[in-house]
């Protein structure tokens, strides 16, 4: 059996396969069958899809919801069954909504993943015929033409002018000229151009090669391995919840057993002492807190998707609101992911497409029309549909439809061209000569050859230029003047093709190798992968945003800062670095530089995930960006992962989000939304808790003066589920401030409650029970009747809660700068929570349920009063938070 190695692409063809133990006639199928069973199938191991039950099972697993379950057994055992139902109730939709929101999601992603079998052309004991590729072994021959998927990794020991796409594993977005020689033993991965590598595809030519590695040993299979060693971490909200909740229950906890030994102390009865905490623990649980944050999340969700973005994880809908970096990979992503003409340059000056003249006459005789006419005459590219040119797509390899489509944008007829100059004889492109030619008839007395192909080849095949329709001698200087040329058009990142063309007698024998010389030089093509129209603009988004763009891809380093330069992105001297640079460093070292890092080119996905890692240690939160298997492990390190919808399935798999249209500017209207998303979740903690602390401190107040408790714990969960519940719910569809992208990205370590809310659910607690302890006890003192007495605190708890929601809309502006009322569906709420608050008060079933008295206009009245004065309380604080005098001081103070 053969023994597997790193270096297949150092080895001479015929080393390789007497290392593999194999020949150029392939296998006996006994022995392939024999490697199968060494080896395994050509697969990866796929992850166990989630069933139905798991992700129902999921949504108990979160700690807030784990205290809602204690507290509901409780009530339970005590007998009180409408808590009990309630509560029951609040864990139940927030279960279902999660459920539903996140079993949606995957359903939606497994329809992206149109899985399809793969199948291989082997030869086996010199026999040529298809299998699945899952067969194939170590040491296979294997066939591959222009249009196959690559399906196992291989060393070449055949070609025919043979060219892949790698950018699923590479990041190396233009295609890629394979070769059979061996290459030096250093050659990184995307250098290694005697290798072809699963999941990867071959455009152009056709190859022989032979099998070196299959599933999980492929650089495919090591990319898997290396996803499934990186753990899932939490996202930064449910850090926060976590925290939140943890700090919650031990609050609650320590209370309960507090007030517990102090009733008991102060010589009450153990059983009613157990109620009263029970009460407190009520009283003190935000029960609608959970139910509001997955419909925010839910909600977001949607928005998002309405912005063409799948969320895979209800979750990371919110971190994208955190993000502070974005790691983007370049091709597919920033760039279209197709080649395009970006210049043509002659001898005079530069053309950018399409031509400005609007001469007709005069671009047909210009020497870039002359350029555009030859990549259309001497290329193989066609139209897919020729009766319907304007509307038919062009097939071909990469730089041949770039060449193609250039020419028909620009304005010439392909259709007119082929039948005016029809060809009469092809030296096809191969990798040894570098050039294609074709001779084409060009008027009764003459043909013509076109040539097109590496500038160093055509250029010295040359002894003329053209210079404004003018042919000139090719001497010293010009030469010069052109070879400065194209070593411009390559610092700036582009392929570069050259053209050139030479009369021919139409009697004379056909082209031969001898023949290329005396070609009048016309321009160089200069060829890239396109930026997208919107990345400039998303880049300048990002940064008013206080996001960090860096790009990271495995492109070349030249190609990387051009395009880094195209979308805005800080070029300078000591902001880039190499994949081969980074190795060399220890992580202490990498950590030191980090942040003057803003373009990474020829990086292996090993890179990526340190890079993420880096940026995550200084305390960011990190989104990344990528559509290839090369990007999945990096996908899943990130805070975010963002996959494109047209990306390969590993990186779909391992994404939290998935942009359906492939635009890189829907990651800002995402991260717009996950903004929005946090501000909700923050303006509804402000709201249910700020009612959920004034009801503890009122029973505990209330105990502590040896007073019978002012509400009942059904009560509570009336005022917190049902009268809250309607404007809490409202809370959860707030639009989203205006000024919401202007806010510098939060601090990883930020906790939920920042100083501001945490005033404000201190203030509002404390009015509102110095108010309604003084009042409850004086009712009692004068011989007023209890219900009565707790009537007057159930009511007022209630409808001032509608009262002060209005504040909740804007923690960072004040009532008076905002519109209160531009949420209708708040002040519908609050309309409908008023005639459940009344309901409650005045209908005797209810009356009998709550024990509850009908209150009188003066009561009313003092109830308003109290309302009023909690909305000031509000304002003053967001006012005192909001001076630019108290920014000064509580910066960087949570």
């Amino acid at each position: 059996m053969p023994k597997i190695k790193e270096n297949w692409h150092a080895l001479e063809s015929r080393t390789v396969l007497a290392n593999l133990k194999t020949s150029f006639q392939g296998l006996s199928p006994e022995e392939a069958g024999k490697r199968l069973k060494k080896f395994g199938p050509n697969e990866l191991p796929r992850e166990k899809a989630m069933t139905a039950f798991n992700i129902f099972f999921q949504q108990f697993k979160g700690p807030l919801i784990i205290i809602l379950v204690v507290a509901d057994l409780i009530t339970l055992t005590l007998g009180e069954f409408i808590d009990f139902g309630v509560i029951l109730a609040a864990i139940l939709l927030n279960t279902v909504i999660g459920f539903f929101q996140e079993y949606k999601a995957n359903k939606s992603l497994s329809k992206l993943q149109e899985m399809i079998e793969l199948s291989a052309w082997v030869r086996r004991q010199g026999k040529d015929f298809e299998i699945p590729s899952r067969e194939l072994v170590p040491g296979d021959i294997i066939l591959i033409e222009a249009g196959s998927r690559i399906p196992a990794d291989a060393r070449i020991f055949q070609v025919n002018d043979f060219w892949t796409n790698e950018a699923a594993l590479t990041g190396e977005s233009l295609p890629i000229e394979k070769k059979s020689q061996a290459l030096d033993q250093g050659a990184i991965l995307a250098e290694r151009s005697n290798m072809v590598y699963s999941a990867t595809t071959a455009v152009r030519g056709r190859a022989m090669a032979v099998v070196m590695a299959t599933g999980v040993q492929s650089e495919v299979g090591k990319i898997a391995k290396m996803i499934s060693e990186i753990s899932e971490e939490r996202t930064p909200l449910q850090g926060k919840i976590a925290h939140f909740s943890k700090f919650l229950g031990i609050a609650v906890l320590i209370i309960c057993f507090f007030i517990f030994f102090l009733g008991i102390t102060l010589g009450q009865s153990v059983f009613e002492m157990f109620l009263t905490s029970v009460a407190i623990a009520v009283a003190a649980i935000p029960e609608g807190l959970l139910v509001a944050v997955t419909i925010i999340l839910a909600i977001g969700t949607q928005r998002i998707l309405k912005k063409k973005a799948l969320t895979r994880r209800l979750v990371a809908a919110e971190t994208l609101g955190s993000v502070s970096v974005i790691c983007s990979d370049k091709t597919g992503t920033l760039t279209k992911g197709e080649m395009h003409v970006a210049t043509i340059q002659t001898y005079r000056g530069s053309f950018k497409l399409p031509p400005e003249t609007q001469d007709g006459r005069a671009f047909a005789m210009s020497d870039h029309a002359i350029a555009l006419k030859i990549g259309l005459l001497c290329n193989d590219a066609r139209f897919q549909d020729p009766l319907h040119p304007a509307k038919s797509a062009i097939l071909g390899g990469p730089t041949e439809a770039a060449l193609f489509r250039a020419a028909v944008e620009s304005g010439l007829d392909a259709t007119s061209l082929f039948r005016q100059y029809p060809r009469k004889q092809e030296v096809p492109f191969d990798s040894d000569k570098r050039y294609m030619a074709t001779r084409n008839k060009f008027d009764q007395e003459s043909d013509i050859i076109y040539i097109k192909g590496a500038p160093e080849v055509i250029l010295s095949s040359c002894s003329f230029y053209l210079s404004d329709s003018e042919v000139k001698k090719l001497k010293s200087g010009e030469r010069e003047k052109l070879k400065n040329i194209l070593e411009g058009l390559t610092k700036k990142g582009l392929r570069v093709i050259a053209t050139a063309y030479r009369r021919h007698d139409k009697d004379a024998p056909d082209l031969s190798e001898g023949e290329m010389h005396d070609f009048i030089f016309v321009a160089f093509f200069g060829l890239s992968d396109p930026v997208r129209p919107e990345a400039k603009e998303t880049v300048d988004e990002c940064r008013k945003a206080g996001i960090r763009p860096i790009m990271v891809t495995g492109d070349h380093l030249f190609t990387a800062i051009s395009v880094a330069r195209d979308v805005g992105m800080k070029v300078e001297k000591d902001n880039f670095l190499q994949g081969k640079q980074l190795d060399k460093m220890t992580d202490r070292e990498f950590q030191g530089i980090v942040k003057k890092i803003d373009v990474y080119a020829r990086v292996e996905p090993r890179h990526k995930v340190r890079i993420i890692d880096a940026w995550q240690e200084a305390g960011e939160v990190v989104a990344m960006t990528g559509d290839g298997v090369n990007d999945a492990p990096a996908l899943k390190s990130a805070d975010v992962g963002v996959a494109l919808g047209s990306g390969t399935d590993v990186a779909q798999e391992t994404s939290d989000i998935v942009l359906l249209d492939n635009n890189f500017k829907t990651i800002i209207n995402a991260v717009h939304q996950g903004r929005i998303i946090f501000d909700n979740i923050r303006k509804v903690v402000v709201y249910l808790l700020s009612d959920s602390f004034s009801e503890m401190i009122l029973i505990f107040g209330a105990l502590v003066m040896r007073l019978p408790l002012p509400i009942t714990a059904a009560q509570i969960l009336w005022i917190n589920l049902i009268t809250d519940g309607l404007p809490n719910a409202a809370l959860t569809i707030e639009p989203g401030e205006k000024d919401v992208m202007n806010v510098q990205p939060r601090r990883r370590d930020e906790p939920l409650l920042n100083r501001e809310m945490k005033a404000i659910i201190f203030l509002i607690g404390i009015i509102t029970d110095i108010g309604l302890l003084a009042l409850f006890a004086y009712m009692l003192n004068i011989g007023k009747d209890i219900d009565y007495a707790r009537t007057i605190v159930f009511a007022a708890l209630g409808i001032d809660s509608l009262f002060y929601v209005f504040s909740c809309k804007s923690l960072r502006h004040t009532i008076f700068r905002i519109n209160p009322f531009s949420n209708i569906y708040l002040v519908g709420a609050v309309i409908a929570g008023l005639g459940i608050q009344l309901l409650a008060l005045y209908a005797p079933f209810f009356q009998n349920i709550f024990h509850l008295i009908s209150l009188h206009f003066k009561d009313w009245l003092l109830i308003i009063a109290i309302g009023i004065v909690e909305i000031l309380v509000i304002e003053l604080t967001k006012l005192f938070f909001i001076h630019p005098w108290s920014k000064k001081r509580s910066l960087g103070r949570a």
